[in-house]
């Protein structure tokens, strides 16, 4: 049971009293504890609680206080103790003789709605069985933690009465373990089996036969990918059974046990919440337990519940990320439009901070409007929870920004995780402080009380998973108890000295951690906050208990900004020479750094990421600084992902298309960060130039819904490198100018265009002539609408084809058969078209063949056959919805639109002119930008309306800019 629980702590509102029998007798009055000294009064007042707002019959009253040999004249003895109990309470504040009354057969406690902790914790079970029944898991396991929390200890235990002690606290107990058992359930529901394991190896411990708590451990121990302890269980408990009741197990438990061993694939599947759309968000699955925190969520949840801003505080590793995910994960229930996490930690350029929020909420903007501006009108009409970790080194940036959604979105709630403040007006602060740790007298004497230790409880929880056969026991568990004191209760710090345990007793890490934390309290060490100074001294201890070269690794791969693979550690990290680290050698060291808890590890496809906890990375970074490698590190990280970048547009248009997209997608945090460095630091801007043209050479910023951010850093790195070599140069003019036009935001596309011309005329050798060419072809399609684009896309194809640059010759081929499709002939666009789609097969593109079909469509609707461009769309929509395109499905469906109108489909044409909406009003584009494809649009409405009455188009439209799934209606799934 938990120790800091709420209880009769407070009294109700409008009450003047509350009372606790979960746990030691507590009276409160006005919020002031009322003692109850006699062991009989306490006795004779439990005893009319239990029955609140019920007659207690005299007889009834005598048997709890005296069994069944009551002393001579207990009637006058009874009243005596009424009369000292109304003494004690004293009257309620409407002047009446307190809350215990004389009645006709007896006696009466009055007790007000809420202010019995048993009645409180009854009716947080009863709404959490509703929501249960609604399909509602996440709100059900919330509710009883809450009512979990009401307890105290174990109910009345300073009570001195055998017959309740023999007929009302078992009834008691069994209510709690139902409300365990029930809350178990709906986590294991909502998937947190790694959660509720530590919860369940209690249980099965305390309460050895109850099979229905077996029956969940068992599931929980196969869905974390246990079966063989899973089945080992099911041995455990039918000697147990056999043992003590000479009886085999449970229906439930035997056909539950069947189904382990026979892998049931229904046994792994997680339940949905009903209606589970309505919440949706990203917030990251838990991989380990969760243990303690109960007070702390609490007040966390009830905080959002009244404020817009809450900003978790407290120094590093002290576990605000992860209180902040579980309280976001119980509040999602309550927020329609669901829970989102951005995780600002890699973050290094403040500029991109409205965009990096934008990204993390699922926002598709590709305007060029500002990107505060896009968050207020996205956020302005929706409710819901925006978790923003790590702030500290943004903290005016961020603080200024969620000011602004703040005032202008009523619904939105945030929750922050800082070492600092953000001084937001509004803002509610919540210091984290340590997990709890036994008092010095719970760990001196007999008896193990420490799974009541919040941080005792997560130590013996991380050391059974790195330490299978470490137990808590009498010989041990002083020593633990130390170690948790010696560690402030910091959970990083916990963590890092649980993986020790696999090596090392209990005694042995207390020691060489007192050697450390010795050397911390000297000299100019005293000055730093303790907590720091802990958490310092265990990190400091963890590096040096690595192997040199596993050091080295750990301090040069804090370079790396949101993760990381195993090519990228052995290109930038590895090095010859006695003290470097051999580029063979880096897997191993990886692996060690995973067990040794300084890296994570998760495999996404076909390979895996490495991540390093904030707190960790930190402290790498200033270990390479120590040793004047940040430099050169961070110049071997920028060269790396100038390659990658490079490899990417080199690879363009080819069959690694689709992979490159969304492996550059994982890093861009790494990308921005050489970015960034190129642009402040002593990195070279014509890095960073070759970085975010090739990057806009490969549609990424199209790709990922981030052409703001791609203007951004052309625009930022063309200031930085007004010498940079003249094809570049001009390249990266003519695709900030691609930008922009795709922007609908000609002002800047002609002042981008008119930059490149200047920067092409000082070019004499003719290298530049496929980029200016190029871009002259898109402005002429695209502002002018002039039939001229054709051959000037022709002429740039066959530049780039000189030049060797394939996948720019294909862009080339694509908007020149764009442009024939929109103001060419029949003939030559529909051959025009055909060439580039065979053109894309054979190099065996996806994102290119997708396009390919569109384009191919738009030529069947222009000059040839509606219903083959309507076959061509729905597969041109379906393959780039499958490889994540986020540009590429709002023209699909735009077009989708013209096309219906053209078959004579008015009314599904209608909807689908509202879907188009929904999606461009997305991303942002103005479409009167656009010429041809805005003069089409306007066309396909003229025939529309044409063919409807104004009511049942505006009906048809709103429908369509109404769907959720804008595209799944365009292909008949989403209606």
């Amino acid at each position: 049971m938990p120790q800091a629980q709420d209880g009769a702590s407070s009294t109700p509102p409008g009450t003047d009293f509350a009372f606790g029998v979960l746990g030691p007798l507590e009276v409160r009055r006005h919020g002031r504890p009322v003692e109850l000294r006699a062991a009989k009064q306490r006795a004779l007042l439990a005893s009319l609680l239990i029955d609140a707002n019920k007659v207690v019959p005299t007889e009834t009253l005598m048997a709890r206080l005296w069994e069944e040999e009551p002393p001579e004249g207990a009637r006058n003895t009874l009243q005596n103790y009424i009369l000292r109990v109304r003494r004690a309470l004293g009257p309620t504040g409407s002047g009446a003789g307190g809350p215990v009354l004389t009645c006709a057969q007896g006696y009466l406690v009055e007790v007000s709605a809420g202010a019995l902790d048993l009645h409180r914790f009854d009716a947080l079970v009863d709404r959490a069985k509703a929501a249960m029944a609604e399909g509602a898991p996440a709100r059900a396991s919330t509710l009883l933690g809450e009512a979990l929390a009401l307890w105290r200890g174990e109910p009345l235990s300073d009570v001195p009465s055998e017959r309740l002690r023999r007929e009302v606290v078992p009834a008691l107990t069994e209510r709690r373990l139902g409300a365990i058992e029930l809350r178990t359930e709906a986590d294991l529901q909502l998937g947190r089996h790694a959660d509720v394991l530590p919860r369940l190896r209690e249980l099965t411990a305390t309460y050895p036969l109850q099979e229905r708590f077996w029956a969940q451990r068992m599931l929980a121990l196969y869905r974390a990918g246990r079966q063989g302890e899973a089945l080992d269980c099911y041995r455990t408990v039918s000697e147990l059974l056999l043992e003590e009741l000479g009886a085999d197990p449970g229906a439930e438990l035997w056909k539950l046990h069947q189904r382990i061993l026979t892998a049931d694939p229904a046994l792994t599947v997680v339940t949905p919440e009903r209606g589970g759309a309505r919440a949706g968000g990203n917030l990251p699955a838990e991989m380990t337990s969760f243990v303690g925190r109960g007070q702390m969520l609490r007040r966390a949840r009830r905080l959002l519940e009244g404020a817009r801003l809450v900003t978790l505080t407290g120094p590093g590793g002290v576990g605000k990320t992860r209180l902040a995910l579980r309280t976001a994960a119980e509040a999602s229930w309550a927020f329609p439009h669901g829970v989102w996490l951005a995780d600002l930690a890699p973050l290094v350029e403040p500029g991109l901070l409205d965009r990096e929020i934008a990204g993390a909420l699922g926002i598709l903007d590709q305007s060029a409007r500002p990107g505060t501006q896009v968050l207020v009108e996205y956020l302005r009409d929706r409710h819901l929870l925006l978790v923003v970790d790590n702030c500290e080194h943004v903290a005016d940036a961020i603080g200024e920004l969620l000011a602004t959604l703040l005032r202008a979105a009523p619904g939105l709630r945030v929750l922050a995780t800082s070492r600092q403040g953000l001084g937001v007006p509004g803002e509610h602060l919540l210091v984290v402080p340590p997990l709890a740790v036994p008092a010095f007298e719970e760990t001196g004497g007999g008896g193990l009380p420490m799974p009541r230790s919040e941080a005792v409880r997560l130590l013996g929880d991380r050391a059974a998973a790195s330490a299978p056969d470490f137990r808590i026991t009498e010989e041990n568990h002083a020593a633990v108890g130390q170690l948790c004191r010696r560690l402030d209760g910091i959970p990083l710090a916990i963590e890092l000295a649980a993986v020790r345990l696999s090596t090392l007793s209990v005694e042995e890490v207390l020691e060489r951690l007192d050697d450390r934390f010795r050397l911390l309290t000297h000299g100019g060490a005293r000055t730093v906050p303790r907590y720091q100074r802990t958490l310092r001294g265990v990190v400091d201890w963890s590096y040096d208990l690595c192997g040199e070269r596993e050091r080295l690794l750990w301090a040069r791969l804090s370079v790396f900004a949101g993760g990381f693979d195993l090519e990228a550690a052995e290109t930038v990290c590895s090095s010859e020479g006695a003290d470097g680290v051999p580029r063979e050698d880096v897997i191993d060291i990886l692996a060690a750094l995973v067990h040794k808890s300084v890296l994570t590890a998760a495999t996404d496809g076909h390979r895996t990421r490495y991540r390093m906890l904030e707190t960790i990375r930190q402290y790498g970074q200033r270990r390479l600084r120590d040793l004047s490698q940040d430099v050169a590190l961070r110049r071997r990280h920028c060269a790396y992902y100038e390659d990658v970048a490079a490899r990417a547009a080199a690879d363009w248009c080819g069959p690694r298309e689709v992979q490159w997209l969304s492996r550059l997608r994982r890093e861009l945090p790494n990308l921005r960060a050489a970015l960034d460095f190129c642009t402040t630091g002593p990195g070279e801007p014509r890095a960073g130039l070759t970085i975010a043209a090739n990057l806009t050479r490969v549609r990424f910023w199209f790709f990922s819904s981030s052409l703001g951010e791609g203007r951004h850093w052309l625009t930022r790195t063309l200031g930085l490198a007004p010498d940079a070599h003249g094809p570049l140069r001009v390249g990266a003019l003519a695709l900030a100018t691609w930008i922009a036009l795709c922007q609908g935001d000609q002002p800047a596309a002609e002042r981008f265009l008119a930059d490149c011309r200047e920067s092409a005329r000082r070019i004499p050798d003719g290298t530049a002539e496929g980029a200016l060419t190029y871009i002259e072809g898109a402005h002429a399609l695209l502002v002018q609408r002039d039939p001229r684009a054709i051959a000037l896309f022709a002429r740039a194809r066959e530049r780039y084809r000189r030049d060797g640059q394939l996948g720019d010759a294909h862009m080339a081929t694509m908007l020149g058969a764009m442009a024939s499709a929109l103001l060419g002939e029949r003939e030559a666009a529909l051959a025009d078209c055909r060439a580039h789609m065979a053109e894309a097969d054979d190099y065996r593109a996806g994102w290119a063949y997708s396009w390919g079909l569109w384009v191919m469509a738009l030529a069947e609707l222009c000059h040839g056959d509606p219903h083959r461009a309507a076959g061509l769309l729905d597969d041109s929509l379906r393959r780039q919805r499958g490889i994540g395109d986020r540009w590429g499905p709002c023209w699909g469906v735009h077009a989708m639109a013209w096309t219906a109108a053209a078959l004579g489909d008015p009314h599904r044409a209608a909807r689908l002119m509202g879907a188009s909406y929904q999606l461009r009003e997305a991303i942002g584009v103005a479409l009167a930008g656009l010429r041809p494809l805005h003069d089409a649009h306007v066309e396909a409405e003229r025939v529309i309306r044409g063919a409807l009455d104004a009511r049942v188009y505006a009906a048809a439209f709103t429908e369509g800019a109404a769907a959720r799934d804008a595209v799944g209606l365009a292909l008949d799934t989403g209606r």
